[in-house]
């Protein structure tokens, strides 16, 4: 189907310029876990243009386009969009690109578009007032919902069973350098709780080690007396970030103001120690953590991680189901 085939308002057709760059930012998302924050100021300048232009057409095609299809869905997409993006980005529910991420649905899909593809209309299931953004951000949540289920039928289908097979799968432990997740393991057992991956890249840059060198010594930088006297920056963990790391990581001849005063048992591999030096917090990882993290990958061939969700994933996936299909909720309900 050209263009040319497709018959829909100017402002519903430059809307549909956002699917492409989220359908980038939830590979990139996938793949780094980091989204520049520059990527929605151009989309929130398309919508917030559309949104005006979409008010004037309204504005002057009547009263009832005016207060129904236009002022309504629009009051409800800024009004509760908006705020359940602000309130679960801070009580820690959606990272900051998840939150921007709605926020440019709610300004560029307050209203539901329109499509017409030659005998074919859609969205098809559309309810009778509403937001776009909200029918996008329910869709969203069902396709999370799924997730979990298809994770399990994996793990089953493989023969592995777990209390945690359906948030994650088991890899071997040279992957977890280039993988983005969480530990679901302590050296007692399985957790839901586990040491961010990042946080561990942090760690081990710090010190300028990698994960080999601690399971090839780890009774040595165990030892908190081996941190480096000038350790190196931690980065923010990304598998990709691009880092000079020396990689000494420090040796128990290190003069290290740290060596006379703190005692293996005092902060086994120096965890407490990494956290109170670099600015910020590594993803809520607290020593306890950290430690029972290096415990586990020191120790093990295989650990069980989970790779998380990113939620730009779901949320263009209910982005292209809300332009085919519509809303899958009121569509599941009827």
């Amino acid at each position: 189907m050209t263009l040319a085939g497709t018959v829909a308002m100017g402002p519903d057709l430059l809307r549909l310029l956002v699917v492409p760059v989220f359908a980038w930012t939830a590979v990139r998302d996938l793949a780094t876990r980091r989204i520049s924050s520059s990527v929605w100021i151009p989309l929130s300048l398309l919508g917030t243009a559309v949104l005006v232009w979409d008010g004037w057409i309204a504005w002057n095609t009547g009263q009832y386009a005016w207060t129904y299809e236009f002022l309504l869905p629009t009051a409800i997409s800024l009004g509760l969009v908006v705020p359940i993006a602000y309130l679960f980005w801070w009580i820690g529910g959606f990272g900051g690109a998840d939150a921007k991420a709605l926020l440019v649905l709610a300004v560029c899909f307050p209203t539901f578009p329109e499509y017409t593809l030659g005998s074919w209309t859609v969205p098809l299931e559309t309810p009778p007032l509403g937001a776009f953004s909200f029918t996008i951000l329910t869709n969203a949540v069902l396709v999370g919902v799924i997730l979990p289920l298809a994770i399990a039928v994996r793990n089953a289908a493989a023969g592995r069973f777990a209390p945690v097979m359906v948030i994650g799968w088991p890899i071997s432990w040279e992957r977890i350098p280039e993988t983005h997740g969480s530990l679901l393991e302590t050296p007692t057992g399985r957790t839901r709780r586990g040491l961010d991956l990042d946080a561990l890249r942090m760690y081990l840059r710090w010190r300028g080690l990698s994960l080999a060198d601690l399971r090839d010594h780890p009774d040595r930088y165990r030892d908190p007396a081996t941190l480096p006297a000038e350790p190196n920056p931690p980065t923010d963990g990304a598998v990709s970030a691009d880092v000079s790391v020396r990689g000494d990581g420090g040796t128990l001849e290190s003069e290290n103001d740290r060596a006379s005063t703190t005692a293996v048992d005092d902060d086994p591999w120096g965890a407490a120690a990494f956290l109170d030096d670099i600015d910020g917090s590594a993803y809520g990882t607290t020593p306890e953590t950290l430690r029972d993290g290096l415990e586990v990958l020191v120790t093990q061939e295989t650990v069980w991680i989970s790779p998380g969700t990113p939620f730009l994933v779901p949320v263009f996936a209910g982005l292209v189901i809300a332009l085919g299909y519509g809303d899958l909720l009121l569509g599941t309900l009827l």
